[in-house]
């Protein structure tokens, strides 16, 4: 019987597991990806809008070449910060549900099942696209996650969206030798996006470089070609790939099947501030699960610091 399980091994499911082990709880973390999943699903090439020492856990000082780390730099820190504490993390096992209540808890997986009194989900949202519904959006050319621009050199790309993912899609596809469209339903380029990524989107948009639709909504993708709908009417452009940047979400439905009740408008967990723990007694949420729908509320940043109330809380009942 462990004291705790941690579900998601992403930055705060790791300090959460370094907490536990700190006040000397049994746990181990189960993640249905590899470890910081969400992190190795960013673009190959992004730098943090942050700089290393926000992006800290455990005490252990990050390092990096310049200002700001890339992806690279931050996945060789959580591995080196999850080899330092010797967590035990269970990767590429998905959790298929829990079992039980406080005190007696039994997680099952597709691998096994597991004995514990406590239960932290840490499971992010980066796992679910926000889809929009359009006709054609389930093809295969319809992409949600951004990785690197070369498979798509020469080739005619949409991108949906104004905000910092869509913006550098657009920009590294282009600088690679795509044809690249940007369409967004808003009035512009985003006021949140990197201040050193907007000006250089926007001026490839006023020199024509990169055509946008603004006040545009995508109506249907279709295998060759895309249907818009703008201001001045119907526009369809030449497609071989659409690059839907329209954001991601929390799984709120596997929270609502384990009995954690959400607010219905912004779906926000109920839950106690000061330890994290839901209204069912047993059930933690760390990281951005806290911030239902709005999911720009709750970064590394702050969230990393979610595990010490909830390892301190657990800490109290079962030692």
């Amino acid at each position: 019987m462990l004291d705790a399980i941690v579900i998601g091994a992403g930055p705060t499911g790791l300090a959460c597991g370094i907490e536990l082990k700190k006040r000397g709880l049994a746990s181990i973390l189960i993640e249905k990806g590899c470890v910081v999943n969400s992190l190795y699903n960013y673009p190959t090439n992004m730098v943090f809008f942050t700089t290393p020492e926000l992006l800290e856990i455990g005490g252990i000082p990050m390092t990096s070449l310049n200002e700001k780390p890339t992806r690279n730099e931050a996945l060789k820190y959580y591995r080196r910060v999850a080899d330092h504490y010797k967590l035990d993390i269970h990767q590429y096992e998905r959790v298929e549900r829990v079992d039980g209540e406080d005190g007696n808890f039994t997680v099952v997986t597709d691998k096994g099942e597991y004995g514990c009194r406590k239960v932290i989900f840490s499971t992010g949202y980066y796992d679910l696209p926000n889809y929009t519904g359009v006709p054609g959006e389930d093809l295969p050319k319809v992409i949600h996650y951004y990785r690197e621009a070369h498979p798509y050199y020469n080739s005619d790309v949409l991108v949906i969206g104004a905000k910092n993912s869509a913006a550098i899609a657009a920009l590294e596809l282009w600088w690679t030798g795509a044809r690249v469209t940007l369409v967004h339903r808003g009035p512009g380029i985003h006021n949140h996006v990197k201040y050193w990524i907007k000006p250089n989107i926007e001026n490839r948009i006023k020199n024509g470089e990169i055509p946008a639709y603004f006040n545009t909504e995508v109506e249907e993708i279709l295998e060759g070609e895309v249907v818009l709908k703008t201001p001045e009417g119907q526009v369809r452009i030449k497609n071989d790939f659409v690059f839907a940047m329209t954001g991601y979400h929390p799984d709120f439905e596997f929270l609502e099947r384990h009995g954690i009740r959400l607010n219905p408008e912004t779906r926000r967990p109920n839950l106690n501030p000061n330890t994290y723990e839901t209204e069912r007694p047993g059930m933690y949420l760390a990281g951005v699960l806290v911030a239902g729908v709005f999911t720009n509320e709750v970064f590394i940043e702050n969230g990393r610091f979610h595990g010490e109330k909830i390892a301190q809380s657990i800490a109290e009942v079962c030692s």
